[in-house]
C-alpha cells in the first residue's frame, strides 16, 4: 500500500512559481477551491491560531487530483490519445480517473489486492467508461510494477503520483490557495508528507513569493523517507515501514521531490507516531465532525511543543484527505487507545473454580476501568487455566496502580509488551 517512484538518478527539472500559477489556471472550472477553516480545538490546545485546508473536500477528497490534472492537461494529443496509466493505493487513482474522465482521456489504474474496497469503489465511479481498474499484486510495489510493463507495451503514459514536475506544480496549487484565502502569508506551514510531491510544491511556491512561511513536513514515524533522504543527501529505500498511514506510507521518495526539498533551506521535518495520528483522527470525527484518513491528519497530529511555535502564530494545517474506510475504525481506536496508554493486554492464570474471574475483577479492577477482551480455554485435566485479558483503563494513570494491584493478588499476571509477537496478533501491533 505505498506508493514510491524509482530513483532515476537524473537531475529533476526545476518547477517553478510560474508553473503552479499555471496549473492554477487550468483548473478553473474544474476544481473549485477547497475551504481553509479556522479549528478552535487545535488552536485553543496548542496557543495558536490554527487554520485547517480542507483537502478532503476536494473533489476527489483528497489533494491528488490538482497533480494528475495537471499533468493530464499538459499532454500532447497524441499521448492523450494512447492514453495514461498509473499505480496507486487509492487517493492517486481517483485523481487521475477524475482529471481522465473530465477529459475524455482513457486510463489503466492498477491498485494493489490490499487497497481498501471504498478507495476501489471511488476510482471505479469517479472514472466511469473512462477508467480500467486493474487490481494485481500484494503491494503497492507490484501494482507500479505492473503498470510500468503496461505502459511500456502499450505505449500509454505513465503518470506518476508525486516524482514528477507536473504533479509537483499541481500540488502546490494548495499553498497558493491559502495565501490567497488568508490575505497573508500565515507563519507556518505543516504539510504531510509521504512522496513528498505536495511538500515539494509547497516549497516551490513559498520559496519564490514568501520565503519567509516556515515549512514543516509531517511524515509518519513508520514510514519517515524524506527525512532520510534529506539526512543521506539522496532518496533511500527504508528497510522496514508501516504501511498504516497508506497515504504517506511510502518506502522512498521521489527523486524530483527530494532534490526540491534540498534546494534551499531544508524544511523541519517531525515524525509522527501512528497512534498519535489516530487519537488526531478521533477528534476530528468526534469533536469537529470531520471525517479523516490518516494521512490526512497528520499535519494536525504533528502539533506540539517541540515545533518551537511561537504562542499565537498562524499555522496552517493540511488535511490532505477523507477517503476513510468504516471498516478501519476498530483499528484505528484501538491504536489510540494504546498510544494514550489505556489500553493493555495480559495473560492471567486463572484457578478452575466459580467465582475466579468475579475475585479478579474486584481485586485488580478500578471502578473506571473495562475488560475489553476475555479469551478463557478450560481444560478438565488442570486445576489452572490461562486467560488472554485486554483491559481498558479510565485514565492512563490508573496503569500503575493496577499493576500493583496484580502483583498482590493470588492470580499469577504477565503483562504482555507491545514487542510480543502476541500483541501483534491481536491487531495491536506498531501502534505506539
Amino acid at each position: 500500500m505505498t506508493e514510491n517512484a524509482p530513483d532515476t538518478g537524473a537531475t529533476p527539472p526545476t518547477v517553478t512559481a510560474a508553473d503552479v500559477a499555471m496549473a492554477a489556471a487550468r483548473f478553473t472550472g474544474v476544481i473549485p477551491p477547497t475551504p481553509l477553516q479556522r479549528n478552535e480545538r487545535l488552536s485553543v490546545r496548542h496557543d495558536l491560531d490554527v487554520r485547517v485546508k480542507r483537502e478532503d473536500l476536494n473533489t476527489v477528497r483528497s489533494y491528488k487530483g490538482r497533480g494528475a490534472l495537471n499533468f493530464v492537461q499538459s499532454l500532447g494529443r497524441d499521448e492523450r490519445e494512447r492514453g495514461v496509466v498509473c499505480a496507486s493505493a487509492g487517493n492517486h487513482g481517483q485523481g487521475v480517473a477524475f482529471a481522465c474522465a473530465s477529459l475524455g482521456i482513457q486510463a489503466r489504474v492498477y491498485l494493489p489486492r490490499t487497497t481498501p474496497r471504498q478507495k476501489r469503489d471511488r476510482v471505479a465511479r469517479l472514472g466511469g467508461a473512462s477508467v480500467q481498474t486493474v487490481v494485481t499484486g500484494e503491494t503497492y510495489d507490484d501494482a507500479a510494477a505492473a503498470a510500468r510493463d503496461d505502459a511500456e507495451a502499450l505505449g500509454m503514459t505513465l503518470l506518476p503520483a508525486f516524482d514528477d514536475p507536473r504533479t509537483i506544480a499541481g500540488q502546490g496549487t494548495v499553498v497558493k490557495e491559502v495565501i490567497e484565502q488568508l490575505g497573508r502569508a500565515p507563519d507556518a506551514v505543516v504539510v504531510p508528507v509521504g512522496g513528498g510531491g505536495l511538500l515539494a510544491g509547497t516549497l516551490t511556491w513559498l520559496r519564490e513569493t514568501h520565503p519567509g512561511v516556515r515549512v514543516i513536513g509531517a511524515e509518519p514515524l513508520g514510514a519517515a523517507s524524506m527525512a532520510a533522504a534529506l539526512a543521506a543527501g539522496h532518496p533511500v529505500e527504508l528497510e522496514h515501514i508501516d504501511p498504516f498511514v497508506d497515504g504517506a506510507a511510502v518506502r522512498k521518495v521521489g527523486g524530483h521531490t527530494h532534490a526540491i526539498a534540498a534546494a534551499g533551506e531544508h524544511p523541519a521535518m517531525v515524525a509522527v507516531a501512528e497512534g498519535r495520528i489516530c487519537v488526531e483522527m478521533l477528534d476530528l470525527y468526534q469533536s469537529d465532525g470531520i471525517i479523516s484518513e490518516p494521512a490526512g491528519a497528520l499535519a494536525a497530529a504533528a502539533l506540539g511543543p517541540d515545533l518551537g511555535l511561537p504562542a499565537g502564530a498562524t499555522v496552517v494545517c493540511i488535511l490532505s484527505g477523507g477517503n476513510n474506510d468504516v471498516s478501519r475504525y476498530a483499528e484505528i481506536v484501538e491504536r489510540a487507545l494504546i498510544h494514550e496508554g489505556r489500553k493493555h493486554y495480559f495473560l492471567v492464570d486463572f484457578p478452575q473454580e466459580p467465582g475466579a474471574l468475579r475475585r479478579f475483577l474486584d481485586d485488580i479492577l478500578g471502578p473506571d476501568d473495562d475488560i475489553t477482551l476475555f479469551e478463557y480455554v478450560k481444560r478438565n485435566n488442570r486445576e489452572r487455566g490461562p486467560a488472554l485479558v485486554g483491559v481498558e483503563l479510565g485514565a492512563p494513570e490508573n496503569l500503575q496502580p493496577m499493576l500493583k494491584r496484580m502483583d498482590a493478588a493470588p492470580h499469577r499476571v504477565e503483562r504482555i509488551s507491545p514487542d510480543s509477537p502476541l500483541f501483534t496478533f491481536l491487531g495491536a501491533g506498531q501502534a505506539l
